[in-house]
């Protein structure tokens, strides 16, 4: 999962506006910025094998650091003193933390059985969504238009710059989501390691469009 990650980011802004929406962003995609540094340390594996999944061309064999439920709770709970210590309030920090959690919970949705509780010998979970196409991009697809339009109902841009800022997020988003299992799959897990590094990008990204946008004075 992809946008459904940046999609409950969005929601999480609706739901506690007054923090940057580049913290949100952190929080949900956080153990996908964690796991291209994992793997490129190799201290987790990833295998390339085209035809794994309808939607995903990789099978996860170990990622315990990033995103086992065990160390996914220690990471929120970091990630939420780390956003008090910048000045972030009570209530959005909290939030963060959920935000960290709730992309395991997603990813269960659509993983095949392969997200462990613990470090080591653990059960793995995984409901397989993207074993369907289809029901990836209506189901992930759905959630993201309507986080967007959760996002946008309360808000207006202040400059066209804002509006450049967020359309071209969710246009290339967008994109890179709905094209990636058609994509030509990456050499080797090196460079798709160096690849997935592209991740940080979005939460600055992010966080300079959210100062685009005000909310609506009634």
């Amino acid at each position: 999962m992809f946008v459904g990650h940046l999609a409950v980011a969005l929601i999480a802004k609706r739901a506690s506006p007054k923090t940057s929406l580049g913290w949100y962003v952190a929080a949900a995609t956080a153990l996908d910025l964690l796991w291209p540094l994992f793997l490129l340390a190799g201290i987790e594996q990833v295998r390339i094998v085209p035809g794994a999944m309808a939607f995903n061309f990789l099978v996860f064999d170990s990622y315990p650091w990033s995103h086992s439920l065990l160390m996914v709770m220690a990471w929120a709970l970091l990630l939420a003193a780390m956003a008090r210590r910048f000045g972030v309030d009570t209530r959005s920090a909290s939030l963060i933390g959920v935000l960290v959690v709730s992309h395991w919970v997603l990813d269960v949705v659509t993983h095949a059985p392969d997200l462990p509780l613990w470090p080591g010998h653990s059960p793995r979970f995984g409901l397989g969504l993207w074993n369907s196409a289809l029901g990836t991009l209506l189901i992930e697809g759905a959630l993201w238009v309507a986080a967007l339009a959760l996002y946008l109902a309360p808000r207006r841009a202040t400059a066209w710059m804002g509006r450049l800022a967020l359309w071209s997020l969710v246009l290339v988003c967008s994109a890179m989501w709905a094209m990636g299992p058609w994509s030509p799959p990456p050499p080797s897990a090196e460079s798709l390691a160096w690849f997935a590094l592209i991740g940080w990008i979005v939460v600055p990204w992010a966080a300079w469009a959210d100062r685009g946008w005000t909310e609506h004075r009634t």
